[in-house]
C-alpha cells in the first residue's frame, strides 16, 4: 500500500527522458518529504551478460563529499599496530582475541580491515565473514600494512561498488542535506571508478546500460551519461 505522502510524489518519473545529474538533483531533493534526512542513491544496470563470462565488478571508491553516515570499523592486526588503528579511530581493534570473537559470531562492525599476516587466520572464517560481505580483500584495500590509511578512508566516505548476479549496482552518494556540489562530486567519483574498472575488463559494448537516481523514500529519475563506456 502506498502512503498518502508517496501518492503526492510525481508519477512515472522513470518514463521521463534522461537528464544530466546537475538538473535532476533539485527534483530529488523536492521529493524528500519525509521527516528524516533521506539518502540519495544511485542504481546502475550494467552489461554483465557476455558470451564467454559474466562481468563481476567489485571495487571501492572514496567519495570526496563523504557519505553522511558513520561506519563501524574493526581492525585485526599485530600488537605493534594497534595504536595506529586506535589513533585512526577504529571502533574495534585486536589480534587473536578479536579473531576468536569473530569466530564466535561477534560481527558488530560494518567493515573489517587486517594486516597481511593476520589474513591467514581470518581466511579460515570464510563461512562467517563471506555471507556478510565482510571478508577483507587486498583489491578493496582492506588487507594492508597501512592500517591508519585504510581506517581513515573507511571512515571518511569509502563505499563499495559491486554488482549482483543480475547486473545491478546500488549505492548511496550522500544525503538530502548535502550541498548539490558534494552530491555531484560524489557521483563523478563513482563514474570515474567505473570507467577505470572497464579498462581492466574484457567487455563487448558499453559497460553501463542505465543509471537511475532516487532518494530513500522518493521516486527515481534517469541520468544522462556525459559519455558512454
Amino acid at each position: 500500500m502506498r502512503s498518502k505522502r508517496f501518492k503526492k510524489l510525481p508519477l512515472n518519473t522513470k518514463d521521463l527522458p534522461s537528464d544530466k545529474m546537475e538538473n535532476v538533483i533539485s527534483s530529488i531533493k523536492a521529493n524528500c518529504t519525509t521527516k528524516f534526512d533521506e539518502s540519495v542513491d544511485l542504481s546502475f544496470r550494467i552489461n554483465n551478460k557476455q558470451k564467454k563470462n559474466e562481468i563481476n565488478l567489485r571495487t571501492v571508491v572514496n567519495l570526496p563529499g563523504g557519505t553522511g553516515r558513520s561506519v563501524k570499523v574493526a581492525v585485526v592486526c599485530e600488537e605493534e599496530k594497534t595504536n595506529d588503528a586506535k589513533e585512526a579511530k577504529a571502533d574495534l581493534v585486536g589480534s587473536d582475541e578479536l579473531v576468536e570473537k569473530i569466530k564466535n559470531g561477534n560481527l558488530d562492525f560494518e567493515k573489517l580491515i587486517c594486516t597481511p599476516s593476520m589474513m591467514i587466520k581470518l581466511s579460515k572464517l570464510g563461512k562467517v565473514l563471506g555471507p556478510k560481505g565482510l571478508m577483507p580483500n587486498p583489491k578493496l584495500g582492506t588487507v594492508t600494512n597501512d592500517i591508519a590509511k585504510a581506517v581513515s578512508e573507511a571512515k571518511a566516505g569509502q563505499v563499495e561498488i559491486r554488482n549482483d548476479k543480475d547486473g545491478n549496482i546500488g549505492l548511496s552518494i550522500g544525503k538530502k542535506s548535502f550541498e548539490d556540489s558534494k552530491l555531484i562530486d560524489n557521483y563523478n567519483a563513482v563514474i570515474n571508478a567505473l570507467e577505470k574498472e572497464k579498462s581492466n575488463l574484457t567487455i563487448k559494448g558499453d559497460l553501463i546500460k542505465q543509471v537511475y537516481i532516487t532518494s530513500s523514500m522518493g521516486v527515481s529519475y534517469k541520468i544522462k551519461l556525459e559519455k558512454t563506456f
